[in-house]
């Protein structure tokens, strides 16, 4: 008997009919003679419903209660869904984040998971229980509700099959897998068989369709994980290590893994800042301190004493970024700040890139064709990332895909 844990998001959850498809996916799996444990998501678009009720009596939500409003669209998903598997002749218990033993820190909005006690799981498992959990959701040492971050019910599948030890963590969403790009983009992108954790993590980062964190997650803990349909039986895609070896023997086979896209990109720079040690810092602590993540940076080359500072933020962050960059320009003597967006990201990722020469200048020359302007550029061992205009983002996409990856990716 195995113990498995599934994840299913707002988009196979939005109506009662496609909750009770999902009931008899489960039940199938109980069936089949395994423990199941299951996360889910909101329905549909109810957590951006909620945002928006929220801001319609408030311009700035407190992040508590906002944290706390927003964990309800998970529990109307978890119950409903064991309300459907009760009906089917099932046992099943829905469970808030806290009734499951998500501990959090304090960081209402973008919560971390410190650990899970899944003492009540494990009791309702041993008692012959299918269990339902809220994704997204936690609660503090100060018994305050807390939310992960958009799209996180991926995390909180992936760390209760750590604490667990399940035999295996699925995620079920409305496409097949991963894809070697956005098939919204890319008409020709096909599906990946598996993936290496890495080149997983470094597609998630920078725009494939799952959260970052639940990706390392399954790196540090060993955990394999499905993505696939759940309106379908098709086969999904299998994230695991060893993936990124068997994808880099040999010189001749294209080691790029897929084409990553990100349109909610910012750029801000800081103007004429004085050249001295520690000036960096003096930047960016104030930004992590606000819990807000940089991506890319460029420093220019020191004229008369003082230098420009380039970084990429996600473009929701903009407000809160240009505030903190304002005060730091006035503490630290620069001569100003400024912001742009309408800016997106393309990125190639695939395990062996840096030992094989040709990649980057091969994605540069498919950019060119398409008359796209490079802004930046940012590398790492398995990734090439440039910024362009959002605008250009679909056409960027497609020739980059046609450059690497026109043949079979099995």
């Amino acid at each position: 008997m195995a113990l498995i844990v599934q994840k299913y998001g707002g988009s196979s959850l939005h109506d009662g009919d496609a909750i009770q498809n999902v009931a008899r996916r489960i039940a199938r799996t109980q069936n089949q003679g395994d423990k199941v444990v299951a996360t889910v998501s909101a329905m549909g678009n109810t957590t951006d419903e909620l945002i928006s009720l929220a801001r319609s009596v408030s311009t700035e939500p407190h992040p508590r209660e906002l944290d706390l409003l927003l964990s309800t669209g998970e529990l109307v998903s978890c119950t409903l869904l064991a309300m459907g598997l009760r009906s089917m002749g099932l046992n099943a218990v829905s469970l808030s984040g806290a009734q499951a033993g998500i501990h959090t820190n304090a960081k209402f909005g973008n919560a971390k998971i410190q650990s899970v006690e899944p003492t009540r799981i494990i009791q309702d498992l041993d008692n012959g229980n299918i269990v339902i959990v809220a994704g997204f959701q936690g609660i503090t040492d100060d018994m305050n509700v807390t939310t992960l971050g958009r799209g996180a019910s991926d995390i909180t599948a992936v760390a209760l099959s750590a604490a667990l030890n399940a035999d295996r963590c699925e995620i079920y969403t409305d496409v097949a897998g991963i894809y070697t790009a956005d098939p919204r983009l890319v008409p020709k992108a096909q599906k990946l068989n598996e993936v290496g954790f890495e080149e997983m993590l470094e597609l998630a980062s920078y725009g494939a369709k799952m959260a970052p964190r639940s990706i390392e997650l399954g790196m540090v803990y060993d955990i394999p994980i499905l993505v696939a349909s759940s309106l379908n039986d098709e086969p999904g895609t299998l994230i695991h290590r060893g993936a990124e070896m068997s994808n880099s023997i040999g010189e001749i086979r294209n080691r790029v893994r897929g084409v990553a896209t990100d349109i909610n990109v910012t750029k801000i720079t800081l103007l004429g800042i004085p050249n001295r040690p520690g000036s960096e810092a003096d930047v960016f602590e104030p930004l992590a301190d606000a819990d807000i993540s940089v991506d890319v940076i460029v420093q220019s080359t020191v004229v008369d004493g003082h230098t420009d500072l380039t970084f990429t933020i996600k473009g929701t962050d903009k407000e809160r970024a240009l505030a903190v960059m304002t005060k730091i320009s006035q503490e630290i003597g620069a001569c100003g700040v400024t912001a742009a967006d309408g800016l997106a990201k393309v990125s190639i990722v695939g395990s062996g890139m840096q030992d094989a020469p040709g990649y980057a200048s091969r994605m540069f020359r498919a950019l060119a064709d398409a008359e796209i302007s490079i802004d930046v550029i940012t590398t790492s061992e398995i990734r090439i990332t440039c910024v362009i205009d959002a605008c250009d983002i679909k056409k960027a996409a497609q020739a980059i895909h046609s450059a690497f990856l026109v043949e079979s990716t099995e």
